[in-house]
């Protein structure tokens, strides 16, 4: 018998309602694309936007993804908007950003140029971003979920959404579960989160 899985050192300081939602998040592992390769047809064009650093074919072709994953799962269309450099700060810079607002579309930011150097980022680092910020919207729109945390759960979903829709990695294997990004701020709206990476 496995042994349930350790929550993240935040749970502990969430309120006994939000730890029913973070177990009820632990406990969703995948997410099943029912044909991925429709999907994943919209890859090759951000792989194409983001080499010519491109920010209007890059935005297209994502939004093209979006769309099409989104009617496949049965979920509501958010508004995506890929933006130029990263904004940062001394010890990270900001990959995406998901906000949702009572009564309007939710909103994915995602940001196509590293922030230290200004290059294009490398394109399964971009796409799972992607993917990152679409399993916080899907956690509302799929699973029901009353607020989106990261958790083991969390990071598989977005792992299981990455191995459907992008080719295997060159370099190194997939991890299972990513390391857990910070979590938000409580000074942050609920409903907004953030991917912040180490430059």
């Amino acid at each position: 018998m496995l042994d349930a899985p350790v929550p993240y050192a935040y749970y502990r300081r969430l309120s006994s309602r939000d730890k029913a939602t973070y177990r009820a998040s632990d406990a969703i592992t995948t997410v099943t694309v029912p044909a991925p390769e429709a999907v994943r047809a919209h890859v090759p064009a951000i792989a194409r936007g983001l080499a010519a650093d491109d920010r209007r074919l890059t935005g297209a072709a994502v939004r093209a993804l979006t769309a099409a994953l989104c009617e496949q799962l049965g979920a509501a269309l958010p508004i995506v908007r890929v933006l130029a450099r990263r904004p940062s700060s001394a010890s990270a810079e900001l990959h995406g950003l998901y906000e949702r607002e009572p009564d309007a579309p939710a909103v994915i930011r995602v940001w196509m140029r590293t922030a230290a150097h200004e290059r294009p980022v490398a394109l399964r680092t971009f796409v799972r971003t992607l993917l990152h910020e679409l399993c916080h919207h899907f956690d509302f729109e799929l699973h029901g979920l009353r607020d989106t945390f990261h958790t083991e759960g969390f990071f598989r979903r977005e792992s299981s959404l990455a191995r459907q829709l992008l080719p295997p990695p060159v370099r190194s294997r997939e991890r299972a579960t990513p390391p857990p990004a910070p979590e938000p701020s409580a000074t942050q709206p609920r409903a907004q989160l953030e991917l912040f990476a180490r430059p």
